[in-house]
């Protein structure tokens, strides 16, 4: 075995003990269901090389982690003219913080946060019937993943529209400034789909490797993005991946990432990895508990920080 498989496995076996986990989601319903004490983890090189641990082949709900792809989709359609709707900058508040989104006036403070990523949705969907819209995303997942397979979880996506009321609260705002351009109820039809894109950790290590590759996809040979690009959708990662929870998170694991409230977090070693790690119990700021945990212990022991050993 390699030191990888090694340091994958010494992980997996270490999180399966961990008496703490955190509590799941219970604000989206199918979401409080899942089991708290999944955890699953897949690692995949420059080489390609795959290593996986625990649960990597269990589908899960991505929820947010969609924002990195979304993101990397509109950007692709109407480039820096996207950052006119979406600032930048960390928001040091929840990720549905409606409070930030009315001191400045209807602009979301970074495309990962909620606000961000309904705005972000929005630009997707102009010109195109939601279906249209949705289809182009789930397109684009499974060419990442080189799987077409991926599916959208329709019982998770009905639960967030159901209990959505603080998103539509959020995109009605953003569309009273003028900041949203399509009815709200197609836009936040498409958020709350994609949100729902359900994705095992080995799949969606597999659709991060362009960005820890500089923007091409290894499995197809094709670019994604240019390598200017990946290398600013990896900085947004850094700096707002996990929302109020984003400094810690640098801080600890030193890797861009991001997270989902179904347990879910993708991280890329730029130049090294992509990896993607699951756990359904939250810490408070509604990330991974085990999932940050076991990303800090894997970099540490690989060397991956790219802050340096």
């Amino acid at each position: 075995m390699s030191k990888l498989d090694d340091v994958v496995k010494e992980v997996a076996d270490e999180m399966r003990r961990m008496p703490e986990r955190g509590e799941v989601a219970t604000y989206i319903p199918e979401l409080a269901r899942v089991d708290p004490k999944a955890f699953g983890i897949a690692v995949i090189d420059a080489e390609g090389n795959v290593a996986v641990g625990g649960d990597a082949d269990t589908p899960f709900s991505i929820q947010s982690i969609s924002k990195v792809f979304t993101l990397t989709l509109a950007l692709g359609k109407v480039g820096d003219r996207l950052w006119k709707r979406v600032g930048r900058e960390p928001s040091g508040s929840p990720f549905n913080s409606i409070v930030q989104l009315e001191n400045e006036k209807g602009i979301p403070r970074n495309p990962f946060i909620n606000a961000g990523a309904i705005a972000v949705t929005d630009l997707i969907l102009s010109g195109h019937l939601p279906r249209e819209a949705l289809g182009e995303i789930l397109r684009f997942m499974q060419f990442l993943a080189d799987d077409s397979t991926i599916t959208i979880d329709q019982q998770v996506a009905a639960s967030e529209q159901r209990t959505g009321f603080r998103n539509a609260a959020l995109a009605n705002y953003m569309k009273s400034f003028g900041h949203l351009d399509n009815p709200v109820d197609f836009t936040l039809g498409v958020y709350f789909h994609h949100c729902a894109i359900a994705m095992s950790c080995r799949q969606l290590a597999m659709a991060g490797r362009f960005l820890a590759q500089f923007g091409s996809n290894p499995s197809t040979g094709h670019a994604v993005v240019q390598p200017e690009r990946a290398r600013r959708i990896n900085a947004l990662m850094l700096t707002c991946g996990h929302y109020d929870g984003s400094g810690e998170f640098a801080y600890r694991v030193g890797l861009p990432g991001k997270s989902g409230v179904g347990g879910g977090i993708l991280a890329v070693a730029p130049g090294k990895a992509s990896i993607a790690v699951w756990s359904p119990g939250l810490d408070t700021t509604g990330n991974s508990r085990l999932g940050q945990i076991a990303l800090e212990h894997l970099t540490h022991r690989m060397g991956w920080s790219i802050f340096g050993a």
